[in-house]
């Protein structure tokens, strides 16, 4: 076994030379086994153990046998305590969820502590069997059904190759002791009746089940790699981005040599969810926004960090940001105002060689039509201008319309307001025609945006 554990991680590229490990020592069977292991082969690792008061004495005494094994075999040992229960409870979780939360969220910590390279937990092939019908019961797709992996960022799995049985064995044979938890027996957990139910009636289907399941695990975690490297491509070939914003159009979206319609997902709302899922929208959102396409047109759905806005041919994708106050007031004399939106601001007198500004950063407007203090804000329905060259006034919507603003453009363009009402400018885009400096006008008030704030 030995061997085979040495190959792995060579052939996985889990520890190379001179790197430091952090071992997740529990005192059970499976990283008892790991750490003998990792001993035989020289790597330099301290033990990590937690301790999560969710089974009395027997929780302590873990404690207590891991401490003594670490002294025994000069082993750097950290211990931490939690009240798991109570987390579990604060945070609405189940208590085997808490107990993953606080364990690797304190394993990072110290391996940050420490200046270690990577964290090593005991996960077997029976664990990849046991998370793939869990996943297989939650209808989960392809990514959750390959397993885990031998590494995932600084987390290695060098036992995931070996089975529940092999390492058993190779305990007794080489009389590693180790901490039995009687809890691994009920069938509370979905866990725990899998792997004391369902596998063993499993392995008496036919001989060699469990290993024809370990070879199509392997296929899955292969085959997901390429369909995670394809949908990269496909993404990037239909995806669209302005700035912040990331437009899908629909007509990018369908896949015109489709067959006949299908019950269940098809291969447009895949992509779909795959684009959205990255952002922290769920499955049951991407279905609704699925079925509002082409319907609910400026329809809003947001996941934590994300917007996104049904538009006439597209969605419109945007980062949500916390917004500044609404308002902001410019005072005569005003020279510069640095956020919400970078603009400046100057008051000139106009001179016969006089030029035009047509730069849309640039608004150029008569003094002395101006009432102060102004205002910036955003858009309001019901919101009119007269745009530079009309004669007549426009519902801002219209203009938006005109200039095929995306959604995320009406609500985060900001207007400049004179104190009578009026919109004087829509920010970086046109200025009002009644405000315009003309052959009458003596002095000029000059505003000039800041290019990277459009």
């Amino acid at each position: 076994m030995l061997d085979q554990f040495t190959a792995y991680i060579n052939r996985c590229h889990l520890i190379s030379e001179g790197e430091k490990i952090i071992l997740a020592l529990s005192g059970g069977i499976d990283s008892m086994v790991l750490a003998y292991l990792l001993l035989k082969t020289k790597v330099q690792f301290v033990a990590a153990h937690c301790n999560f008061h969710l089974r009395g004495e027997e929780s302590d005494g873990d404690e207590k046998f891991v401490r003594s094994f670490c002294e025994k075999n000069e082993i750097q040992c950290f211990v931490k305590r939690f009240e798991t229960e109570k987390f579990a409870k604060e945070q609405g979780l189940s208590i085997e969820m808490a107990a993953r939360e606080l364990r690797y969220a304190w394993f990072e910590e110290l391996r940050q502590q420490l200046g270690y390279d990577k964290i090593a937990v005991a996960h077997h092939a029976d664990d990849q069997a046991e998370t793939f019908f869990i996943n297989l019961l939650r209808g989960a797709g392809l990514n959750g059904l390959k397993g885990m992996k031998p590494q995932n960022g600084v987390i290695i799995r060098p036992l995931l190759w070996a089975s529940r049985e092999q390492i058993r064995k190779y305990a007794v044979e080489n009389q590693i002791l180790w901490r039995e938890d009687h809890t691994n027996a009920e069938s509370v957990y979905l866990r725990n009746r899998i792997r004391n139910q369902m596998l063993p009636t499993f392995d008496e289907l036919q001989p060699e089940a469990r290993q024809g399941l370990y070879k199509s695990l392997e296929h899955l975690a292969a085959e997901n790699e390429l369909y995670r490297a394809l949908l990269k491509e496909k993404l990037a070939q239909i995806v669209e981005r302005e700035g912040d914003v990331q437009r899908l159009p629909y007509s990018k979206l369908v896949k015109t040599e489709a067959p006949e319609p299908v019950e269940g997902p098809t291969f447009s709302f895949q992509l779909l969810f795959e684009w959205l899922r990255q952002f922290g929208f769920n499955p049951d959102q991407c279905h609704f926004i699925y079925d509002a396409l082409g319907t609910g047109i400026g329809n809003q759905y947001c996941s934590p960090t994300h917007g996104l806005v049904i538009g006439r041919d597209e969605l419109q994708l945007s980062e949500i940001k916390e917004k500044k106050d609404d308002e902001i007031q410019i005072e005569i004399g005003e020279q510069e105002i640095l956020s919400p939106v970078h603009l400046c601001f100057s008051k000139l007198e106009k001179t016969s060689d006089f030029v035009v500004d047509k730069s849309p950063e640039v608004a150029q407007l008569d003094f002395d039509t101006l009432k102060f203090p102004m205002t910036l804000r955003h858009w309001r329905h019901g919101d009119r201008f007269h745009p530079l060259g009309m004669k007549g006034s426009k519902l801002l919507s219209d203009f938006f319309v005109d200039q095929k603003f995306t959604e995320y453009q009406k609500q985060n363009v900001w207007l400049m307001v004179s104190a009578s009402g009026d919109i004087l400018w829509v920010v970086g885009y046109r200025i009002d025609d009644r405000f315009k400096v003309s052959n009458t006008t003596n002095s000029i008030f000059l505003c000039k945006q800041n290019r990277s704030t459009r």
